[in-house]
């Protein structure tokens, strides 16, 4: 039930739904007959959250006066002091009744000044509005120009195979290339030999 009041971001109401329906589980347990199955349900209203406890024993529970420092007997008395209203009432076809309780809602609070209401956990605001601005109208588009034809190819002529049994006409080899005579050697030059010249005797007289 708690997880479900978080869900619904009805914290505050936690505590006091969870102690009456403690009290009225309590009743179930000790004494309901002829079995102790029941059944818990909550309801959310615009202003106010039910909750109702239905079992199988027919027998209303009675309101008791009791000390108020006593530890039993106060589960009713703790039902009322918690809730707004509650009550009692059998089943239409007898086969046992339901107690239930109600409790307020408290009043959306704003949070940072939003208008928006917060139950327990902060919600964020929503963006303010923006005027969208008008839109431009839509230009016709351009029909795109025709792509130039193109020439058709002309056919390749196909080669007809040789007919078997002509003549194949062999291919003569390219002549042979003949190498470059090399140049022939210079004479070579007659060596020259040099004369010493003739002594000179000298002769005195």
């Amino acid at each position: 039930m708690s997880a479900q009041l978080r869900y619904w971001h009805l914290d505050p109401l936690i505590d006091p739904a969870a102690l009456g329906v403690t009290e009225l589980l309590t009743n179930v347990h000790r004494h309901a007959e002829p079995d102790k199955q029941c059944t818990v349900e909550i309801a959310l209203m615009m202003d106010r959250l039910t909750v109702s406890v239905r079992d199988q024993d027919p027998r209303l529970p009675r309101v008791r006066e009791c000390d108020p420092v006593s530890t039993h007997g106060r589960g009713l008395a703790l039902v009322a002091a918690v809730s707004q209203t509650w009550g009692m009432h059998v089943r239409d076809d007898g086969s046992g009744k339901v107690v239930w309780f109600t409790l307020a809602v408290p009043q959306p609070t704003t949070v940072n000044g939003s208008p928006y209401a917060a139950y327990g956990a902060a919600r964020t605001a929503p963006p303010p509005h923006r005027a969208t601005p008008a839109a431009r109208p839509a230009t016709a588009p351009t029909p795109a120009s025709a792509p130039a034809p193109v020439s058709p190819v002309s056919p390749v002529t196909p080669v007809s195979p040789a007919s078997p049994g002509s003549p194949v006409t062999p291919v003569s080899a390219p002549a042979p290339v003949a190498a470059p005579a090399p140049a022939p050697a210079a004479a070579s030059a007659p060596p020259v030999r040099e004369r010493a010249p003739a002594a000179r005797s000298a002769v005195s007289h």
